[in-house]
């Protein structure tokens, strides 16, 4: 286990603005904190290594260690408050899809007592079996298994007057062999009253860390006054003998909230913990619309999962307030106690309309947040060496997974991990992180400890900067970025919502110059929601390389309704704002550019300096320029007819593939041209209107070249070229 770990209520802060910090520590002293300025956060020997300014006197202190725990998996809560009427006989009930049956035991439907004692719970048992627990005395069965990935109506019907309790289950499907129904009575010598109710959980027994989460879908949960007979069926929308609620919530219902809609009589409204997976196609989806928001009645199901994880909810150990006058920069809180260490990373964003500099660094904090806690199977003996070679952190996803897992993991049942988010530890997006584990991926660095290398170029060039997060511009827009003459993305700035692209392509077209310095930029579209701080949603839709795939009809984001998946599905290929898009991936390799002998003069000063055809044959990442992600020209998909390619790469190994969406078919690429062709980087100039200009270097290796050799080589060189033209006015 990591020993002491946290995070921060948020990755941007502005000046006078609070950032909070919510520690966990296991030790029983004191432990040290202390602010630091990041400029280079990979100790690789050859590179420049850590660079980094202590300012504890601006910010330092020790506080008292205390242990704060994660609590992962989602359910909902309902507090009826002894709302709940007194009746002779009554039923719980809804329609379940298990993804994870037989794998312990699993809640559906618990009602309490105010002590939170069990009244009725009802659940499926290690062998898969639908039970009933009442007064955590008398346990019913029926004895007969639920089927993973079958919808079935499950119920629980309880008669006072003459103490009998039965339970049944009836799967939605007809004469399909190895489905079976099942259906037990008995008698209880006392049964729970509604009356003595204080809340109603779906998904869980309990809110604390033994929750027996259910695994799979729940659709349709509710109270009804009558007792079910055998082979029944819940079907709120058909109005039949079981649509009679005391209680019935409708998750077709506030689809992109976090609510859920009670549309009974007594409109017991409930709320959702840890954020399941809404927009799921439920028990009568028909498959004549994709689009939820079109028939919400066929997405009334909600995906629970045991690993979900939105805002750990730690309590704040201590505060920062930005002074009035601090650089716009990337900070991090130092935490430290006998031997172990955190650092909590954030940025300072300048002030409004204030700009320190002529440059702007945006922060992908989207994709951080979307690859947030992946695992890449890298623990072993040969890392744990590597990590006490170098001193960086020794902790990963792979071994730790209290905090949750990323949107290239699976969930504990297998489905895709749709929603991430950045209130909870972080293993991965630290300085000092090593993320991938190969024999030539030299640093193995990606993300945010990855686009240090291009701050550390940028301070070693003299230049000031200011950072920008993604969540800065989606809230504000083009405006944030107009002062600025140059503006700079990181290695990946993959994923992205419509603001924000709508903005970096607004301020490329009207006098902005803007660099793209990385790979597989503007690929995936995600969802957010203002009153869900932090949380990201990827659908992963059709095609693209991809960890796991979106079930059909599930291609529309819950929390903004918009049709997710690639921006190429969505009209909008990344070629159109940067004149290059993804084209191959292969293991974290680079390779090298050559010179485009037929750039124009025009674009001659790029190469100032520099007499090399070949560019770019080394680098901290992956051990060249031109490497692992990589994107091409494609004039027929929006690429501007007057972009100049300055420099291709060549002879990737063949664990370099073409994208998916590429493909055609075993015979034919979409563009017509050979695979061996296609799988390449190109690095583009063009202009834009107003004076605008765009370069792109397509590949996410680029940055790691920089720092090379002290800063001293070719690709520094050309890229400082085209930095200091673009500075000028």
């Amino acid at each position: 286990m990591i020993p002491i770990t946290g995070y921060a209520d948020r990755w941007s802060v502005g000046h006078n603005q609070t950032i909070e910090f919510k520690i966990s520590s296991d030790f029983d002293e004191p432990y040290s904190v202390r602010l630091v300025r990041i400029t280079c956060a990979d100790s690789n020997p050859n590179g420049p290594g850590i660079l980094e300014e202590d300012l504890s006197s601006i910010f330092c202190g020790k506080f008292p260690s205390r242990k704060q725990q994660a609590k992962l998996g989602s359910y909902g809560q309902i507090q009826t408050a002894g709302k709940l009427p007194h009746h002779d006989q009554y039923t719980i009930a809804a329609n379940v899809w298990p993804t994870l049956a037989g794998e312990g035991r699993q809640t559906i439907m618990c009602i309490r007592n105010k002590d939170h004692s069990i009244t009725v719970d009802l659940y499926l048992d290690e062998s898969a079996c639908l039970c009933a627990n009442i007064n955590e005395t008398t346990v019913i069965s029926t004895n007969t298994a639920l089927q993973n990935r079958t919808w079935y109506s499950v119920w629980c019907s309880l008669n006072l007057e003459t103490g009998t309790v039965s339970i049944g289950q009836t799967a939605h499907l007809e004469n399909c062999a190895g489905i079976e129904n099942g259906f037990e009575t008995t008698q209880c010598e006392s049964l729970p009253s509604l009356s003595a109710v204080d809340d109603i959980l779906i998904a869980a027994s309990a809110t604390d860390i033994e929750a027996r989460h259910f695994n799979g879908k729940i659709e349709r949960p509710g109270i009804f006054h009558n007792v079910f007979a055998q082979n029944s069926l819940i079907d709120l929308s058909n109005r039949t003998e079981n649509s009679t609620p005391i209680a019935a919530w409708d998750f077709s219902q506030g689809i992109s909230t976090q609510s859920i809609t009670d549309i009974g009589p007594l409109e017991l409204h409930g709320s959702l913990t840890n954020c399941p997976t809404r927009a799921m196609r439920g028990s009568n989806w028909s498959g004549q619309e994709m689009a939820w928001k079109h028939a919400p009645q066929e997405y009334g199901a909600i995906h629970f999962h045991d690993d979900d994880i939105y805002d750990c909810q730690w309590q704040t150990d201590f505060k920062f307030t930005i002074p009035d006058d601090f650089p716009s920069a990337m900070y991090s809180m130092r935490i430290e106690c006998q031997d172990a260490f955190e650092d909590i990373p954030f940025y300072v964003r300048p002030k409004t309309g204030k700009p320190q500099s002529k440059i702007c660094v945006i922060i992908p904090t989207f994709t951080y947040t979307v690859y947030n806690n992946q695992a890449r199977s890298i623990a072993g003996p040969g890392y744990s060496a590597l990590v006490k070679e170098r001193g960086t952190r020794p902790w990963t996803p792979d071994e730790i997974r209290n905090f949750g897992l990323s949107t290239y993991n699976d969930h504990t049942d297998g489905s895709g991990i749709s929603l991430s988010s950045r209130l909870r530890p972080s293993l991965t997006m630290r300085p000092k992180y090593i993320t991938i584990f190969q024999p030539y991926a030299e640093s193995g660095m990606r993300h945010l400890p990855a686009d240090t290398h291009l701050l550390a170029w940028l301070e070693h060039l003299g230049h000031n900067y200011d950072v920008i997060t993604d969540d800065d511009i989606h809230a504000e827009g083009a405006t944030l970025l107009k002062p600025y003459r140059v503006v700079l993305t990181m290695s990946h700035p993959e994923y992205h919502t419509t603001n924000t692209l709508d903005a970096i392509f607004d301020y490329s077209r009207t006098g902005g110059r803007l660099m793209y310095m990385g790979g597989n930029g503007f690929y995936w579209k995600v969802g957010i929601r203002d009153d869900l701080p932090g949380m990201v949603e990827i659908r992963r839709a059709e095609g693209g390389i991809r960890t796991w795939a979106a079930e059909p009809g599930e291609y529309y984001n819950a929390l903004d309704g918009e049709y997710g998946g690639m921006w190429l599905r969505n009209g909008r290929p990344p070629q159109r704002l940067a004149g290059v898009g993804f084209t191959g991936q292969g293991d974290f390799q680079g390779t090298y550019y050559r010179k485009n002998p037929a750039v124009p003069n025009n674009y001659q000063w790029v190469f100032d300096g520099i007499e090399d055809e070949i560019l770019g044959d080394f680098g901290l990442s992956g051990g060249g320029a031109a490497g692992f992600e990589l994107d091409r020209v494609d004039y027929a998909l929006g690429s501007p007819l007057n972009t100049v390619v300055l420099a291709s790469s060549e002879t990737y190994p063949d664990h370099f593939v073409l994208v998916p969406e590429e493909i055609l078919s075993h015979q034919k690429t979409r563009s017509g041209e050979p695979v061996e062709k296609l799988i390449r980087s190109d690095m583009v100039i063009f202009e834009t209107s107003q004076n605008g200009f765009v370069f792109s270097v397509g590949s996410i290796t680029y940055c790691g070249s920089l720092p090379w050799n002290g800063f001293d080589n070719n690709i520094s060189r050309l890229t400082q070229n085209v930095l200091e033209r673009f500075l000028v006015d």
